[in-house]
């Protein structure tokens, strides 16, 4: 095989910057960074995974990590349906699913740590997360709802 000659499903080695902090072009012209919900959202299901990983293995802990696993790892794979929305309205509405999603964390969230399955430290960081992440889809569906009319 030639040296110069390309190899095929090698990866090629990127910079290490997150798709969160890369700028585009048109980000570029307004000097700001490009904001990508979808890395966030990635990276918010993996802290999910990773904090019910680590509750102990008891009846009410498993409970918990049950619910926690569906209703926070679910806006990642939703926003993916918000992407390919059929009408405004399927966008709207999926949009609101994600923040339906979002809540629900936060609520098993406060419960683990109110009922000392885990305690307030160790929630606080994933639950301001959450509360972010919150206010990005309200903030969005209200967009939404403005451009429809």
């Amino acid at each position: 095989m030639r040296e110069d000659a390309p190899v095929y499903g090698a990866l090629e080695k990127t910079d290490s910057t997150s798709n969160a902090q890369r700028s585009t072009p048109n980000a570029q012209q307004a000097s700001r960074p490009r904001f990508d919900l979808e890395d966030q959202l990635l990276e918010f299901s993996a802290r999910i995974v990773r904090f019910v990983d680590a509750l102990p293995n008891t009846r009410a802990a498993n409970h918990l990590t049950g619910q926690l696993l569906r209703c926070g790892t679910s806006p990642y794979g939703n926003h993916g349906e918000v992407e390919a929305a059929e009408s405004r309205k399927d966008f709207v509405h999926k949009l609101k699913i994600c923040l339906k999603e979002l809540k629900e964390t936060r609520r098993w969230l406060r419960l683990a740590c109110r009922s000392s399955i885990v305690s307030a430290p160790k929630t606080a960081a994933i639950l301001n997360e959450t509360e972010e992440l919150i206010r990005i889809f309200f903030s969005s569906i209200r967009t939404a709802d403005k451009n429809a009319r």
